[in-house]
Order: C-alpha cells, then structure tokens, then sequence
C-alpha cells in the first residue's frame, strides 16, 4: 500500500517560516507529480504548490515569491518552503501524489493525512 507521511506544520507568527515535508511509502512505477494542497476551516481545498516528473513546478497566485516547492526523487519526498507566511495561509496542508504502481493501471491519486499550519500573533 501507499502512505504519505506529512511533518513540518505548527504554530508560528506572521512573517514567520515552516518546511513541510512529505515522504512517500511504497514502490511506484512512476511518479508523475507531487503537490500541496490546503484547506482553511469554511473554504475548499485548493492547489498551493506542484513539481512534475520533469522539475517543472506551479504555484498558486498568492503564494508566489514566498513559498518554493522541491523535491526528492530517490526519496519519493516533497517539500513546501515557506517564508513571510501570511494569516490567511492557515489552513491544513495535504500532500498529495499521483503516479503509477505496479499491479495498477493508470495514473492514481494518493493524498497524505494533512499537517496544520497556524500563522498568528
């Protein structure tokens, strides 16, 4: 089976920083993308941040210039990089992955347990 394992959330003042990371368990064939998701208490969940199999990374409108996403292929991880962090960046943060497994067919979908960020004073 597969189990992303989320760490790095907590408390911490505006303008503050937080590394999350995300460690991916189980052999994939492929990974073709990992990313960060977050849902705020009242709102839907939305895409902060994604890297491709090739490097290539999106980030959300309001997030870009202050958080950075990477990873580690030989790891299976992702890391979320954030810096002068905002009230409104509260939320719980998700990991989330899709790739290939073998024995699977197709793409699927794999979504970590969140880990809670809180910017305030």
């Amino acid at each position: 089976q597969v189990q992303l394992v989320e760490s790095g959330g907590g408390l911490v003042q505006p303008g503050g920083s937080l590394r999350l990371s995300c460690a991916a368990s189980g052999s994939f064939s492929s990974i073709n993308y990992m990313a960060w998701y977050r849902q705020a208490p009242g709102k839907q969940r939305e895409l902060v941040a994604r890297i491709d199999s090739s490097g290539i990374t999106t980030l959300e409108d309001s997030v870009k210039g202050r958080f950075t996403i990477s990873r580690d292929n030989a790891k299976k991880s992702v890391y979320l990089q954030m810096n002068s962090l905002k009230p409104e960046d509260t939320a719980v943060y998700y990991c989330n992955l899709g790739g290939r497994r073998f024995s699977f067919t197709g793409v699927r979908d794999y979504w970590g347990q969140g880990t809670q960020v809180t910017v305030s004073s």
